[in-house]
């Protein structure tokens, strides 16, 4: 005769299926355990795919310095682009590669381009913009740009309107001091009384029709220049802050760049701004919100094209 599993047989079964208390030592207790070489692979290979990205794709940059005003704020964050003008030990992040003079997939940036070259002599990372390519000779007098024996356009317009913030300090010569100080003598008081400055301010396009601003406000060396012919693989840079950039103008000695810059020592090409800090972030959670200067966020750093009439002043 079959027999017929009663509730209570099958409760029983049941009862005796239940997972038995996991002793110390036992096997199961042992396949409990974390595998520490498991987690540590996981997380090398999430660092090697964050550094193939900044090193291949794109990478986040923070500006320190007022050499490129009043295109770029201290406090403001880009996004970088690796691939433009190929890759080169300058592209790796963090300055990992030796230096050489190889290139892969090599391409020649444009006038006008905001490029990242580093230091020819320390691993620094400076950001400037194109003004001369390769096989054009240029020169600097009076702290204007001639090119091929043309000066640049330069139009005067309205000074461009920089917020005063007293609380964003910036290094020089080992100390720290007001970023802005410079422009001291430019700075005004408007109706509602708040405070800016207002430095002479100049648009220049170079001859492809890229337009920007630049701020000139005083006689210093660097107004003198050249001239120089650009060697092939090279590209000749500048800041927008003519008075307070070391660039192409500058010895290497001086922090400068030490002339044109070689393609392989350019590791991208700035993109856009993300976000920007006015220097009055604290602790506080709420100066993290207050301190943002919520205009220069997604700002296209890329310079628009105007039409060419001449040269102006």
């Amino acid at each position: 005769m079959n027999q017929i599993e009663t509730p209570q047989a099958e409760s029983s079964e049941a009862n005796a299926n239940k997972a038995k208390p996991v002793e110390p030592g036992s096997d199961d207790a042992t396949d409990k355990k974390i595998n520490w070489f498991a987690e540590a692979r996981g997380l090398a290979l999430m660092l090697l795919a964050v550094l193939a990205f900044h090193s291949l794709v794109a990478k986040p940059f923070y500006i320190p310095s007022t050499s490129m005003m009043p295109t770029l704020y201290v406090g403001d964050r880009l996004v970088v682009s690796k691939y433009p003008y190929g890759w080169s030990w300058a592209s790796v992040s963090f300055h990992m590669m030796p230096r050489g003079e190889w290139r892969i997939l090599p391409a020649t940036p444009e006038y006008g381009d905001i490029v990242i070259p580093v230091h020819p002599q320390r691993d620094e990372d400076y950001i400037k913009r194109v003004v001369a390519l390769p096989g054009d000779t240029i020169e600097v007098r009076d702290g204007r740009i001639i090119l091929n024996g043309e000066p640049v356009k330069r139009e005067v317009v309205p000074p461009h309107r920089i917020p005063f913030e007293p609380e964003l300090l910036c290094s020089s010569n080992g100390l720290m001091e007001p970023c802005l100080s410079d422009f001291e003598a430019y700075r005004e008081t408007g109706p509602d009384g708040s405070q800016y400055f207002e430095p002479d301010t100049y648009r220049e396009t170079l001859p492809n029709g890229a337009s920007y601003l630049v701020i000139d406000h005083r006689n210093q060396p660097l107004d003198n220049h050249g001239p120089v012919i650009v060697p092939e693989g090279h590209v000749f840079a500048m800041g927008d802050n003519r008075d307070h950039s070391a660039d192409s103008r500058a010895p290497a000695a001086a922090r400068g760049l030490g002339g044109a810059i070689p393609l392989e020592n350019i590791g991208g090409r700035a993109e856009f701004i993300t976000f920007s800090l006015d220097g009055s972030t604290t602790w506080n959670p709420l100066s993290w919100f207050s301190s943002m200067r919520g205009d220069r966020a997604w700002t296209t750093l890329r310079p628009p094209v105007a039409e060419q009439s001449g040269a102006s002043e």
